[in-house]
């Protein structure tokens, strides 16, 4: 029966119990039982939710000075937190929070236009008031009686910062009631802007939250402090136990849940699609005419805007220290095994620092500037390197390399890679001793030819990133040359060249790395001048492709043969680091959430031509055309996506799999010369035509097998004069578009479903952004 709002007697039984805890609340409360107080009597379930945001209101108002009050909040808190998804996923029931509660005003004094506030802006505010409650979240600056308590409304919250940090010196003395109180509260938000995971994903950008809408708008008088709260609590987080091995096995760790909930809320707030807006250009000034006002507001999100005005130095320090530090939390765990507590948030960390680096340009230069870029790097090759053959973390080996992209087209990246490696963090990789370009170089080698086949649509991503920072590397040692032929020797076969339309982009990539190596890095890099001559019959066959239709049929029947290992010299190379494990598939039951599609690399990135003084000027399109012979246009000018997206036929007979695109597609010996007539072999066949001869006499000569004198040969050799006029440098700069702000909410919202399982929030409720998947 519909129940009177104003039977206080009834409805106070909800949340005046003392002893409950919120998975207590989850299971008095099944969803079985939710549901049907939806569908049976809508009416109680309304005044169960307008009662529950009522009392939060009233416990922000009073300032919660008694026992009973925080733990009436607690309650509401938590009875909302198991409510809210039942009333998102019923579309009917989703616009209830954004309606007015006929006479549900603030007692009875107020003006009418405060009356009016949808249920959804009263809880939130009164949720963000209770975020810094003297005593209750925080700790309280007056040392006297109650009477004097603090006035809730008239404290100035940023003396109340939780943590030192960005824009706050002191470190308030920890305390774990506080921090399981704003862990709760931070709970409850999160479910509240949860009813993006109902909405199925579209492209529309103007799809905008209107919980994170209104949350990080100036409505919200705590915005500033909160947003400052949040990101100190992540970047000062230290899981070791105060510095001293072994110290979280003696006390539990009240902190890591709140960072945890603080990192999703964080994220989620940041959620906004920047290739729309008029986002600020590198120097702060935004790229319009010059009629527009003298200084254009930021975006409406105060988050994304305040992230993208930080500016100080030891700002950015403590922002990169303190991400640096908690990835390669799990990395130190092999040195000493359990003597740290292992993070389980590395996802949220990695899009966290995607978003300082894709709002803040003066943050990704500053993490560019110095080596300090390197402590990012090692844990992000740790983590694709480890996940390669899990299918259930594919989003996870995206968004490390979306991350890598986005650093690769800036050059200090490339500049900083010579960095000798001497970290010797246990990976599954063969033993090598060189430097961080030869440690990517090797993982994205194993990537490609030992991780799971949902990555095929990352190659293309793979390979533009080494596309990037070649031109800087000094000296590649000889593991990764010969694994960069190894990649050439498998992507130029004809079976891979002639069973899917842009297979061949690959090779150009490659070509296009081995290029910009001989032309501007020519005296370090002996080790690989070395590889390519002594695998010069590859760019043979390239140059000599066959392009008849007899000749593509016949080299489309030779089935997939992977690729044997190259025939290696120095045996040491086929060993694993010692310690290492290999990348382990997913247990068979893992639960997975359903990606969209990635946009193609050209849609994902702008080409950049590289100047004299090293300066970079984007390329327009039409420009591309234009360019000399020796990079061609046609390596990534097609258009084609890297998956398939449903929505566009023409697209949909471009698929990856050569099983598909047999059907649909068949290559032509038209199609075949289109790009075989481009291929950027001038340099490598000139390089070879001087120098093989000399090798061979040498080897004649001096009767050697050995190659250490080949090398030591070409290490004093040189080709100026003798080499084509050097190509202008081609970077390609990832750019915001709409297509990867979707990427990333989906990836997002489904870390947070599978990472909230104590309590399920969202566990077997109607999900529209993704699919759950079993492995």
């Amino acid at each position: 029966q519909p129940v009177e709002a104003t039977d206080d007697a009834f409805w106070d039984q909800f949340w005046a119990d003392t002893a409950t805890s919120v998975q207590d609340v989850f299971a008095l409360v099944p969803a079985a039982e939710i549901r049907a107080v939806r569908e049976e009597s809508p009416s109680n379930l309304a005044t169960l939710c307008y009662k529950a945001v009522e009392k939060l209101v009233q416990g922000a108002e009073s300032g919660c000075h008694t026992e009973k009050e925080r733990q009436i909040v607690l309650n509401c808190c938590r009875l909302l937190t198991r409510i809210l998804p039942y009333i998102f996923e019923d579309p009917d029931w989703r616009g209830f929070f954004w309606s007015t509660v006929p006479g549900a005003g603030r007692g009875g004094g107020d003006e009418d236009d405060e009356n009016a506030r949808p249920l959804a802006e009263s809880l939130l505010l009164a949720v963000t008031d209770l975020l810094f409650c003297p005593d209750f979240t925080v700790q309280s600056h007056r040392r006297s009686t109650v009477d004097t308590a603090e006035d809730i409304h008239s404290i100035d919250s940023c003396e109340y910062i939780w943590e030192a940090g960005v824009g706050f010196a002191h470190s308030p003395q920890p305390n774990y009631i506080h921090d399981l109180n704003r862990t709760e509260l931070l709970k409850l938000l999160l479910t509240c802007f949860s009813e993006a995971m109902y909405l199925p994903p579209s492209s529309d950008s103007s799809n905008i939250n209107p919980w994170v809408q209104f949350f990080c708008s100036t409505e919200n008088r705590h915005a500033l402090p909160l947003f400052t709260s949040l990101l100190n609590i992540v970047c000062a987080y230290d899981p070791v136990g105060y510095g001293i091995p072994y110290n979280h096995l003696l006390f539990s760790d009240y902190r890591e849940p709140l960072v945890e909930e603080a990192a999703q809320v964080l994220i989620v707030t940041l959620d906004y699609d920047s290739s729309t807006s008029s986002s600020p250009t590198v120097d702060g000034t935004t790229t319009g005419t010059a009629m527009d006002d003298v200084d254009p507001p930021g975006p409406d999100n105060l988050f994304v805007n305040y992230l993208s005005r930080i500016h100080r130095e030891e700002d950015f320090q403590f922002i990169l220290k303190g991400v640096a530090r908690l990835l390669s939390n799990p990395l130190v765990q092999t040195y000493l095994p359990n003597s740290a507590k292992k993070i389980q948030f590395h996802q949220e960390l990695l899009v966290l620092f995607w978003k300082l680096c894709d709002f803040n340009k003066k943050f990704l230069f500053f993490v560019l500037k110095s080596s300090d870029v390197l402590d990012i790097l090692v844990p992000i090759l740790y983590f694709l390197n480890d996940a390669r053959a899990d299918q259930s973390r594919v989003g996870l080996m995206h968004i490390g390399v979306f991350i890598l992209l986005l650093l690769s087209g800036e050059r200090n990246f490339g500049v900083r890679l010579n960095k000798p490696y001497s970290v010797r963090v246990p990976m599954d990789i063969p033993v090598f001793t060189g430097t961080h370009a030869d440690l990517l170089i090797i993982v994205f080698h194993k990537i490609i030819t030992s991780g799971h086949q949902r990555l095929q649509p990352l190659f293309d991503c793979l390979l533009t990133i080494v596309v990037n920072v070649s031109p800087y590397l000094k000296s590649l040692s000889m593991v990764a040359a010969n694994k960069l032929l190894h990649l050439l020797e498998a992507f130029s076969t004809t079976w891979f060249l002639f069973s899917a339309v842009q297979n061949h982009h690959l090779v150009f990539f490659l070509l296009e790395v081995f290029n910009n190596i001989i032309q501007y890095q020519f005296d370090g890099n002996s080790n690989l001048v070395y590889a390519v001559i002594r695998k010069r019959n590859v760019f043979h066959q390239l140059a000599n492709l066959p392009t008849d239709s007899q000749s593509i049929q016949k080299g489309l029947q030779r089935k997939k043969k992977t690729p044997e290992p190259i025939s290696r010299t120095n045996s040491q190379d086929g060993v694993s680091m010692e310690g290492s494990r290999p990348a382990a598939p997913a247990e068979p039951g893992t639960l997975k959430t359903s990606l969209v599609a990635t946009p193609g690399i050209d849609k994902l990135t702008e080409k950049s031509q590289v100047s004299e003084d090293g300066t970079m000027r984007s390329l327009e399109p039409e420009a591309s055309q234009l360019s000399p012979e020796g990079n061609p246009p046609s390596a990534l000018s097609d258009g084609e996506p890297w998956t398939e997206e449903a929505s566009h036929s023409r697209r949909d007979r471009r698929r990856l799999s050569s099983a598909s695109s047999s059907g649909q597609w068949t290559p032509t010996p038209d199609w075949v010369m289109s790009w075989k007539s481009k291929l950027p072999l001038q340099t490598i066949m000139r390089l070879l035509q001087v120098l093989v001869p000399q090798v061979e006499k040498i080897c004649i000569d001096k009767g050697l097998t050995d190659e250490s004198e080949i090398l030591k040969f070409l290490q004093h050799g040189t080709l100026v004069g003798l080499l084509p006029v050097p190509h202008p440098i081609l970077i390609r700069k990832y750019q915001a578009n709409s297509g990867t702000a979707m990427w990333f909410r989906t990836y997002m919202w489904g870390v947070i479903y599978l990472r909230n399982v104590d309590p399920p929030i969202w566990y077997d409720t109607d999900v529209k952004l993704f699919e759950i998947q079993r492995v």
